[in-house]
This record gives structure tokens, C-alpha cells and sequence, in this order.
């Protein structure tokens, strides 16, 4: 079964691209290298049983499962000590990263309340987006009723654009609904 996303890519997209910015192989196109899903998880000092579920929710979400990722260095303000874990995130790559991106455009959007299209000002100067979802909820896989808290995560879309303009072309390309 191949992925609907990954073939609007290969048959419209990258030759698009190629036409708009002049670019002399196929391979100079830009395309999407990976997507990492974070969940920081602060108040996982204090209840460690948090962090356990947000693995949880974000293995669900993602498919595959997460790393726990730890503290670099103490920071007293936040009773927190160099190695404790904090958060936990994931990278998708390949037909993962492709069914990821598609189930994002098409339907945990759309699901977002008063949803006017994301920030199109998000990117970071070499072409990659990121974006941040408040609550967890809307994803399909999540089951409100199991919920106990609400958690945001942070999407970060890692392209291999030289630059913002391609980085943005590409993602509009594939369906990215950016703010007007």
C-alpha cells in the first residue's frame, strides 16, 4: 500500500518545485527528511506516573515508540536535577513520517477549535517548520475518555529546503493549510 501523501509528492510536487526555483536535478528539490514529535513533560519532577502517560499518548499518536528524554543540567527555580527525566519525544521518518503528515493536514486540523490555518511565520531560516499543538485531543487515536490531563506537543518538520521560501513552497504544495 504505498502512501497517497508520498505520491502527490513525487508526481506534482517535487516537478513543481523544480519549475519554480529553477533547480537543474530532481534532487535539488526539497523534500521532507523527518518529523520529530516532542511532549515536555515539566510536571514529571513532581509525579513521575505523568511522564508514563504521555509515552503513552504520544506511542498512539506516533506509531512507534518514544525515547524519554532527560534533564541537561539542574535548574533550581524548577526543583530539577541534571539527568531526571522530563519529557519524551519521537522521530518519524519514511512511510511513517508520510502517514503522520497526512493524518495531520487531513484531520487533527481540521479538529482544532476556531482553526484559521497555522502560522506560516513558524519557520527557523534553513526550512524547517515547527508547530505547536496545545492539547492532545485532536488526534484520532487519543481517547477522551482516558484522558486525565490535557498536554500540548511540538511538531517539527525537518526539510531539506536551503531556505524558508522553499521550506514553505513545499509544505503548501502538500496541502499545509498556512494563514492567508
Amino acid at each position: 500500500m504505498a502512501n497517497a501523501l508520498k505520491e502527490k509528492y513525487v508526481n506534482e510536487v517535487q516537478p513543481a518545485l523544480i519549475e519554480k526555483f529553477n533547480f537543474k536535478s530532481s534532487m535539488q528539490a526539497p523534500k521532507i527528511d523527518k518529523i520529530v514529535l516532542n511532549m515536555g513533560v515539566g510536571d514529571a519532577v513532581s509525579n513521575s506516573k505523568n511522564l508514563d502517560e504521555a509515552v503513552e499518548e504520544l506511542k498512539l499518536i506516533a506509531g512507534q515508540q518514544p525515547v524519554i528524554t532527560k534533564a541537561k543540567k539542574s535548574i533550581a527555580g524548577f526543583r530539577l536535577r541534571e539527568g531526571m527525566s522530563i519529557g519524551t519525544k519521537v522521530t518519524l521518518r519514511g512511510e511513517r513520517m508520510y502517514d503522520f503528515l497526512d493524518k495531520l493536514i487531513n484531520i487533527s486540523l481540521p479538529r482544532v477549535r476556531d482553526f484559521r490555518g497555522v502560522s506560516s511565520k513558524a519557520f527557523d531560516g534553513r526550512g524547517n517548520y515547527t508547530l505547536g499543538i496545545r492539547e492532545q485531543l485532536i488526534f484520532p487515536e487519543i481517547d477522551f475518555d482516558k484522558v486525565n490531563r490535557v498536554r500540548g506537543l511540538d511538531i517539527v518538520i525537518v526539510t531539506t529546503a536551503q531556505n524558508d521560501e522553499e521550506g514553505r513552497e513545499l509544505l503548501t504544495q502538500l496541502g499545509m493549510p498556512f494563514t492567508k
